[in-house]
């Protein structure tokens, strides 16, 4: 019995080890026959083509293209040190690391994902010849930037694997690259992202920023452009820049969206908002006058605050229009901190403007508790207090609507693959901030600021009324913790054209170093330059101009039938089909060279037809 037992046992354990080894065996020959599965595939699913992101016009600004990447089955090279050596070559790699990868290393690996075409090719051409055993092309999508450096800060960027890491790429992921659910297709389309912007007038906005970075060397310029009546952004531009096809050979000063992601204080462009807020509460009117004779005293302060200039007897118009930081402040006396306060947060300020770009700021505005007896009178003229430029458009939007602020939008709509439209974004308001009284009443006073004593009279461009706002911000030095001497911000806020607002422009030079920095001489005039050519392009007319109505169709005269009497007549204009009846004429023999409408004949036109003659017509 004990035998007998002990023999089943034995035998048992006998089936179990040849099972065991014929698994091992077959895993083992499945691997060589076949080769490794590679890691990360989802069996059955399909391949996720990533969707395009497009301009307000449809013109391409990211797109999916089909890219090799190279990979190793490191049991298939036969001459580790030769096949390093052509790689290391073609690929730009180091030859030794290729070489210790494939001597210590088994099974499979990625030595370079979505590399040229080019190397594609040459590595190819090795291949026909043999001589890269066990290398092999793998295709994966990659993403292509076909213009470049154009709008990169918003549109972002992908990371290897194609999964979105900066801008619009990461932010709508899903939207972009949706989650396969299924396995009833091959490949799986992402939707069509149109953004809000112009690549003619984002193009033009990069272009003067770079060049005005180059010539203030400045750290850094941002000019923006929105629709003024619906709150799009036609253009964003941040100066450095990088180019998103390559964005690991820039640093990530280069690579920051700056009109979203940076804080600053933004000086005397901060007036428009300070006066709008004094005017709203009824804490002075139009016609409330304070007099500067350079300075803003208040016995509770240590010192005054000095201002640009003694500008006399000065009403909000006037503080406009000299940008007098003194009558500024003076005006700030007449309200309560908790209703500046107030007025301050409804403009936006303090809050992110929900763009769907990641780290955006919320600026800074502090608790009316934390306020000193010098913070009303500062923040009246644009200091102790932070802001985004992405803040300041959408702020400004209140003047453009009548007192209605609405929320900047920089994606259009999206669409499905099929061409349905999922989602469009229109005009968004957000909340009446002030009066459409007031709203006007500042627009108008912001007029004179572009006049001939106005700081912002370099921003005005011939044929148009135009309001604007300038500034020059001192920029607070962390290591002393008071305002740096040499470091400034120079801005210009406009609106255009000021009876029909259309257009917001605003451009910020963060620490210009050439010596000149104030807004009204460096921000303005790069503010009528743009606002010159986007006025030209979007067929805005100013005054003087003169506006031809046409419905946009033509109606052309029904074109006498071709025919030939006792002379030719003249061909020229007709098209081939107009010829064709001609062919039936048994008097002569016509031929026709070419295709498109006559352009030459011969005999000429008025010639006597005889029987038997030849004419030819030659179309382009």
């Amino acid at each position: 019995m004990i035998e007998g037992s002990q023999k089943r046992r034995f035998f048992f354990f006998l089936i179990i080890t040849a099972l065991f080894i014929t698994l091992i065996v077959w895993k083992y020959g499945s691997i060589m026959l076949f080769g490794e599965k590679q890691a990360g595939t989802i069996p059955g699913k399909p391949m996720v083509e990533r969707g395009p992101i497009l301009d307000r016009n449809g013109r391409i600004l990211a797109i999916q293209t089909a890219m090799d990447s190279v990979e190793a089955w490191i049991p298939y090279i036969r001459e580790a040190q030769e096949t390093a050596g052509l790689l290391a070559e073609i690929l730009e790699m180091d030859e030794e690391e290729l070489f210790t990868a494939f001597t210590t290393r088994s099974g499979s690996m990625w030595i370079k994902r979505k590399i040229t075409p080019t190397e594609a090719a040459r590595i190819r051409e090795l291949q026909a010849q043999d001589r890269l055993p066990g290398i092999y092309l793998r295709q994966e999508f990659g993403r292509n930037y076909p213009e470049q450096r154009i709008a990169g800060h918003l549109i972002g960027y992908v990371g290897t694997d194609n999964v979105g890491l900066d801008g619009i790429e990461y932010a709508l992921e899903d939207t972009l690259s949706p989650e396969p659910e299924g396995r009833h297709q091959d490949t799986l389309y992402g939707n069509q992202v149109f953004l809000t912007i112009d690549i003619t007038i984002q193009h033009t906005a990069e272009k003067l920023a770079r060049e005005a970075l180059e010539e203030y060397q400045a750290d850094s310029v941002m000019i923006l452009v929105a629709d003024a009546k619906n709150g799009d952004i036609l253009a964003s531009a941040s100066a450095p820049d990088f180019n998103p096809n390559s964005f690991m050979d820039f640093s990530e000063k280069e690579r920051k969206n700056l009109p979203v992601t940076f804080s600053y204080e933004p000086g005397s462009v901060f007036k428009i908002f300070s006066i709008a807020s004094f005017l709203d509460t009824g804490s002075i009117t139009p016609y409330t006058t304070f007099f500067c004779n350079g300075l803003y005293e208040n016995p509770l302060l240590r010192e005054p605050i000095a201002c640009l200039g003694a500008h006399g007897s000065v009403d909000a118009e006037h503080i406009l229009e000299y940008s007098c930081n003194a009558g500024a402040a003076y005006a700030s006396d007449t309200i309560s901190i908790e209703d500046f306060h107030m007025m301050i947060t409804r403009f936006g300020f303090g809050k992110p403007t929900g763009l769907p770009l990641a780290g955006e700021s919320h600026g800074l505005v502090r608790d009316p508790g934390q306020w000193s007896s010098r913070s009303k009178p500062t923040i009246s003229f644009g200091q102790e207090i932070l802001v985004s430029a992405m803040q300041i458009i959408q702020a400004t939007t209140t003047f453009t609507n009548r007192g209605i602020m609405l929320r900047p939008h920089i994606i259009k709509k999206i669409v499905a693959p099929d061409g349905r439209v999922l989602e469009e974004y229109n005009r968004e308001p957000i909340r009446e901030v002030i009066s459409a009284a007031t709203a006007d009443t500042v627009l108008n006073m912001m007029e004179a600021a572009t006049g001939p004593a106005g700081t912002a009279r370099r921003a005005a461009v011939e044929g148009y009324r135009m309001s604007a706002k300038t500034g020059t911000a001192e920029v607070l030095d962390p290591k002393t913790g008071t305002y740096s001497k040499e470091a400034f911000l120079a801005s210009c806020l406009a609106i255009l054209p000021t009876d029909d607002p259309a257009l917001i422009v605003y451009v910020v030079i963060d620490y210009p170093k050439t010596g000149i920095y104030y807004g009204s001489r460096i921000a303005a005039p790069i503010v009528g330059a743009i606002s010159s050519e986007i006025l030209t392009y979007l067929g805005i007319p100013g005054e003087g101009y003169r506006v031809i109505e046409h419905p946009g169709m033509i109606t052309l005269p029904a074109q006498q039938a071709l025919t030939v009497g006792a002379t030719l007549p003249d061909f020229t204009g007709f098209s081939k089909k107009d010829l064709l009846p001609l062919l039936e004429d048994h008097r002569f023999t016509l031929k026709i060279q070419g295709s498109g409408w006559v352009v030459r004949q011969y005999p000429p036109a008025g010639t006597t037809v005889t029987e038997g003659m030849t004419i030819s017509v030659e179309l382009q």
